[in-house]
């Protein structure tokens, strides 16, 4: 493909995201790429780029389009971040933009204006608000003031950049060093976790599926701070478990190699869909020791039916609450403009229902672990604080005493709770809190 006709794809695709209802990014990629199988894998890698690229700096985007008077969409943002970001010379700029076939038209005198404006400015600016400076709709920057204080702009920086590709070693099938050597047979140099005991780091992005350490169950794909809530369920072998927000079974998978395959896991979640997709995960990795079951909803009868039957009786029950995903913004960057105030109200009140109701399913001495890969406090302290106060038969367990006896690395926190954050941890944003029944 020419430059033109890549500049072309890159914006029909953001307009794509930008549809109301529309899917996530990566999967509006997904299928463009199917549908157009003649770009090559070059092509496919620069649109990708330019994509996540305006994704990620939009707000930034945004603020130099008005203060230079131009339109506010995506030709014009992916035009601004071509020269700002990537380099383009104002004449290789007009020179992609030719209006020749698969090209996008020329530029109109408005644009040419705002390119000639943009020639030698950098995107980072000591005159932008905070909200521009950290890319996020305005509308939270309160939020992340209360939350980040003076470093507010270093934290969202660091949301900013493109997310590592993490690894977790599956140890039914091999050790981290195993998975180490099998990779670097294969051409793939890995680094050890900086946390995790068994997480390793790719130096970049690049296809897994082929390997044969993938093929053979020995690694999974999931980032490091995902890795960690599932080993801080501390699910250890001939527990019950139940994974009450499985999804694709990624903590499923990971506690079933704390489990060393003995015991029980029920992976729950009221997608279907979802837990049909855990089932060749579970069966590549070896892990046959996980009964995957669909709910109506967070209060579904088995709940009800399996704690008043056993009173609970699980040992572990974990859940990883649906959110706004704010930690993940790196990896997902459309998801922040998608998301509105009244998206936080409703996730904070189903995650306060699932939390309570999970609960039921907790055996005396057990643990509630409430996971999120969000950064806002309405969603992690705030939920811990009110369940404790509406069930005094838990306790707050510190998570530097459950860190001091499953990992070899210092604990991250002094605080009874686990934030891990981008910039601090290089790891998505997530929260963790372990919750004890009393005896």
């Amino acid at each position: 493909m020419k430059p033109g006709a890549r500049i072309a794809a890159a914006i029909e695709i953001l307009d794509l995201i930008d549809l109301p209802d529309a899917i996530p990014a990566d999967k509006v990629l997904a299928d463009w790429n199917r549908k157009n199988r003649f770009a090559g894998s070059k092509d496919r890698n620069a649109i990708a780029e330019m994509v996540y690229g305006v994704l990620r700096r939009r707000a930034q985007l945004d603020w130099w389009l008005q203060r230079c008077d131009g339109d506010l969409d995506n030709r014009a943002r992916l035009l601004v971040w071509l020269q700002a970001i990537n380099g383009l010379a104002l004449e290789d700029l007009a020179l992609s933009c030719d209006g020749s076939q698969y090209a996008p038209a020329p530029l109109s005198s408005r644009e040419e204006r705002v390119a000639i404006e943009m020639q030698g400015q950098q995107i980072d600016s000591g005159c932008q608000p905070v909200s521009a400076k950290g890319n996020f709709p305005d509308w939270m920057e309160n939020r992340f003031v209360e939350l980040y204080g003076a470093k507010v702009d270093k934290y969202l920086a660091a949301m900013t950049e493109e997310a590592p590709v993490d690894l977790r070693v599956n140890t039914l099938k091999g050790t981290r060093s195993d998975a180490m050597k099998a990779l670097a047979e294969e051409g793939i140099e890995t680094t050890p976790s900086r946390f995790s005991p068994v997480g390793l780091r790719l130096p970049k992005r690049m296809p897994l599926s082929g390997t044969k350490a993938f093929r053979d169950g020995l690694i999974e794909v999931q980032d490091e701070g995902s890795q960690l809530a599932a080993l801080l369920a501390d699910a250890r072998a001939g527990h019950k478990v139940v994974d009450f927000c499985a999804g694709a079974g990624g903590k499923s998978l990971a506690m079933a190699a704390t489990m060393k395959n003995t015991g029980r896991i029920v992976a729950c979640d009221v997608s279907e869909a979802r837990l049909k997709r855990a089932a060749q995960r579970l069966k590549r990795a070896g892990a046959f020791m996980v009964e995957r079951r669909p709910l109506t909803s967070e209060r579904d009868k088995w709940i009800k039916r399996r704690a008043a039957r056993f009173g609970g009786g699980f040992d572990r029950v974990l859940v990883d609450a649906p959110c706004t995903g704010t930690g993940t913004w790196r990896r997902n960057p459309d998801q922040k403009w998608r998301l509105k105030g009244q998206d936080i109200e409703e996730l904070t009140a189903l995650q306060a229902s699932i939390l309570d109701s999970a609960s039921r399913l907790v055996g005396a001495g057990g643990r509630l672990i409430y996971a999120t890969c969000s950064i806002l406090n309405e969603e992690n302290d705030a939920q811990i604080e009110r369940f404790l106060a509406e069930n005094p038969s838990f306790f707050l367990h510190p998570i530097k005493q459950i860190w001091q006896e499953i990992f070899p690395s210092p604990c991250p926190t002094d605080g009874d709770t686990l934030r891990l954050n981008p910039l601090d941890h290089g790891t998505d944003g997530f929260f963790v809190a372990v919750l004890e029944r009393k005896l």
